[in-house]
């Protein structure tokens, strides 16, 4: 894994996360998307609205969430959010957009898996949740565990190539690169593997309020109410959390930690109901008003953000701690 990343990169030249922002072709919006709202009240104190393409496309639904406060290394304000592929036909795998909050300019780069010769294609998972230590990214795969993706290899097909290749293939071709049409590729370097059976990670977070740095998974069940939460040393040690909850709510989309409080996103009845978020501090429960559609969470600027991610309702969003 790492060794095909490796030869890809020898291919192809990696850019910093700077660069990808500084070359972002898409622009989000701070009005547009707010159907998102629903009855919502008070109105969430920040709003970026993805642009209407994005909006609009039934092929790409918007999952997971982390920010450059999480990593505590990149140089720039960054969020990042991931994506699925719901193929009508072929497969897509997953994306990661790229956003700046300070130009509201974006862009999406593909994650893929490279091969031991330097091949790569897509991934496909749900990519429920991401989180972003150091310069690493972290993807949740449901049953698999977590994959890992270095932002120190961000690649540009532009470094090899005049174009971005055919926009209906990827992969190397002879002596050309493709990436479904994207400039930017990031491979896989690593992955936290599950005993099976063991337990599902539908969403990811960081908690940095700890001695040190913990990443916080969940499990998504649906109406069921059993799904799990934990917190891990981020190197893994021993392979056990250091701590486990029953979270006790069905429909949970998203959890963080920050300060001793649980913060939980849970999706409404159906895709036009308004969803919640679950705070638990001190053992009481609060319970506070979320958009349609709330997914993966992330702390950032003093802030809880998550996005949504219904059809013309998607946009990253904040309300306060």
């Amino acid at each position: 894994m790492a060794e095909g990343a490796a030869k890809l990169a020898g291919g192809l030249g990696s850019v910093p996360v700077e660069t990808v922002l500084e070359e972002a072709n898409r622009t989000a919006g701070t009005k547009a998307g707010t159907a998102a709202i629903g009855d919502m009240k008070p109105r969430p104190s920040h709003w970026y609205a993805f642009d209407d393409g994005d909006q609009d496309t039934a092929d790409w639904y918007p999952q997971g969430l982390t920010g450059s406060e999480d990593s505590g290394t990149l140089g720039v304000p960054v969020f990042m959010a991931s994506w699925y592929y719901k193929p009508e036909a072929g497969e897509r795998g997953i994306r990661v957009t790229f956003l700046s909050p300070e130009t509201l300019k974006y862009r999406h780069a593909l994650l893929v898996l490279a091969g031991p010769d330097g091949s790569y294609g897509p991934i496909d998972i749900h990519a429920g949740g991401i989180a972003c230590h150091g310069g690493l990214l972290y993807v949740a795969d449901t049953v698999r565990g977590l994959r890992v993706f270095d932002l120190a290899n961000v690649l540009d097909l532009r470094t090899a190539q005049d174009d971005l290749g055919d926009g209906k293939r990827v992969g190397r071709h002879g002596r050309k690169f493709h990436a479904f049409g994207y400039r930017y590729v990031i491979p896989q370097t690593d992955f936290w593997r599950v005993v099976k059976p063991g337990p599902r990670f539908s969403f990811v977070s960081i908690d940095r309020s700890t001695a040190t740095p913990q990443l916080v998974t969940g499990e998504f069940r649906g109406d069921d109410p059993d799904g799990w939460v934990a917190r891990w040393d981020l190197d893994l040690a021993g392979g056990e959390p250091n701590d486990a909850f029953v979270m006790g709510h069905p429909k949970i989309q998203g959890a963080t930690s920050r300060d001793g409080r649980w913060y939980l996103s849970q999706g409404g009845e159906t895709s036009s109901h308004n969803g919640k978020l679950l705070v638990y501090a001190d053992g009481e429960l609060e319970t506070r008003p979320f958009p349609i559609g709330p997914e993966d969470l992330t702390v950032q600027d003093g802030k809880v953000w998550s996005l949504t991610e219904f059809r013309n309702k998607r946009a990253i969003f904040a309300v306060p701690l």
